[in-house]
C-alpha cells in the first residue's frame, strides 16, 4: 500500500481524489490546514506528498520549502495557480512535479506512479554508489581503500577481494578464485579460501551472518554485494 499525505483545503476535491486513488492501493491522508499537515508528516512516514499552494495561514510555496528542509519525500504540487513564477519557485523550493488544476484524477495517478518509480530507482543508485565509495579499487597501484583508508592486504587477500569487486555482484566459486588469481597456488584448498575470506571480512569489520560486502553462496562460493 502506498501512503500519501495530501495538504489540500478543498475537501470536496480531496475526497474525490482519495476515492479514486484507493482503486490503485494508494491510501491518502488529508490535512486541510498546512500546519496540521506538517505535524502529520513529522509523526508518520509517507511515500509522497500532494501539496496545494493556496492554503490558509501560510503559502504552499513556504510549506514546500519547510518540508524539503527535513524530508526527501517526493512532492507533487497540485494548484490552480498557473503563473510560471509559482511553478519555477515551487521547483526551486524542492517540488518534484507541478500539476495545474483542473486535471483528471487518472493523470494524477499516473504522475504518482512515475514519480515513485523514479524516486525508487534514484535511491537504489545512491545505495550502490555509497557501497562503491566504501571500497575503492585502484588496480594500477594494486590497492583497495576502505572508508577512505588503504587496507593492509596480503597478495592473496587483495587478489580475492579485487576479483569479487570486479565481478560486480556475480557469484564466484572457490575453484574460480583458485584458478584465476595469480597469488593463489592451484593446490590451495577450498577451506583455505574460506580462511582468507574470513581475514578479509575481519578487515572490513563485517559480520558474516549479516554481510554488507561479501555474501556466502551456499555450496558454491561468494559474491560481492552490489
Amino acid at each position: 500500500m502506498i501512503n500519501i499525505l495530501m495538504i489540500e483545503d478543498d475537501l470536496e476535491l480531496a475526497e474525490i481524489l482519495t476515492e479514486y486513488l484507493e482503486q490503485y492501493e494508494i491510501n491518502v491522508t488529508t490535512a486541510e490546514d498546512p500546519f496540521i499537515g506538517l505535524s502529520t508528516l513529522s509523526m508518520s512516514n509517507f511515500d509522497l506528498i500532494i501539496l496545494d499552494l493556496t492554503l490558509p495561514g501560510i503559502d504552499g510555496l513556504e510549506v514546500c520549502k519547510e518540508i524539503r528542509k527535513k524530508y526527501s519525500t517526493p512532492i507533487i504540487i497540485s494548484s490552480a495557480r498557473h503563473d510560471i513564477t509559482d511553478k519555477v519557485t515551487a521547483l526551486d523550493n524542492g517540488a518534484d512535479d507541478y500539476l495545474p488544476k483542473p486535471y483528471n484524477p487518472r493523470e494524477l495517478q499516473a504522475r504518482i506512479k512515475s514519480l515513485l518509480r523514479r524516486h525508487t530507482q534514484s535511491d537504489n543508485v545512491q545505495k550502490q554508489e555509497d557501497k562503491k565509495q566504501d571500497l575503492i579499487l585502484n588496480e594500477s597501484s594494486m590497492s583497495i581503500q576502505f572508508l577512505g583508508n588503504e587496507l593492509t592486504l596480503t597478495s592473496a587477500e587483495y587478489g580475492i577481494l579485487s576479483y569479487l569487486i570486479k565481478k560486480d555482484g556475480g557469484v564466484v566459486s572457490r575453484e574460480e578464485l583458485i584458478y584465476n588469481i595469480d597469488s593463489i597456488n592451484e593446490d590451495t584448498t577450498n577451506k583455505s579460501i574460506d580462511v582468507i575470506i574470513g581475514r578479509i571480512r575481519h578487515k572490513l569489520n563485517e559480520n558474516p551472518k549479516e554481510p554488507k560486502y561479501i555474501q556466502s553462496v551456499r555450496g558454491i562460493g561468494y559474491k560481492f554485494l552490489k
